[in-house]
């Protein structure tokens, strides 16, 4: 079964249908995107050129068999995620104004990188609230108000029960 996105002009994806392999078949039996598009203009009553094959075992340019070398157009598209046709990938809405792509993994990230890794004084605070009868459980979450004020901050430390 071949997955078709149904995009709007603005590249946003409306839908996702899945489409019988023979209804994306040349003569030969080879699979083409161009069938499957024409096939979804005429039973899907849209534009062909706003159907875009996806593939439903790619996540963040990674396949679900392990062989990466499967890996097509990024991510399986989604409602709502955005087509960009220069770089062939599927993006899933952009979570923060700050934030690039990053064409290799297909996902977003941050304008400064990763969070650094909680510092012992961390991790000993957190011991202490455990011990005291308290779940703390520490993590990072972006603050784009944060970023906004200060372009090398964003990662701030909260504890899970106040998200």
């Amino acid at each position: 079964m071949a997955h078709f996105a149904k995009i709007s002009e603005e590249n946003i994806v409306l839908n996702t249908v899945v489409v019988a392999d023979k209804d994306c078949q040349d003569a030969e039996g080879n699979e083409q995107e161009s069938i499957g598009q024409a096939f979804m203009e005429r039973c899907g009553n849209w534009p062909a050129h706003l159907w875009i094959k996806t593939s439903y075992n790619t996540k963040f340019n990674e396949h679900s068999s392990g062989d990466n070398s499967k890996a097509y157009r990024g991510n399986y598209a989604g409602i709502g995620f955005i087509w960009d046709s220069a770089n062939q990938i599927f993006w899933e809405p952009q979570p923060y104004g700050s934030w690039v792509k990053d064409t290799t993994t297909a996902k977003w990230k941050s304008p400064i990188g990763e969070p650094p890794e909680l510092s012992a004084d961390q991790l000993a605070e957190n011991q202490s609230e455990l011990e005291n009868g308290h779940n703390a459980r520490w993590q990072y979450e972006w603050n784009e108000t944060v970023h906004q004020a200060d372009n090398t901050q964003g990662w701030v430390i909260v504890d899970e029960k106040d998200i």
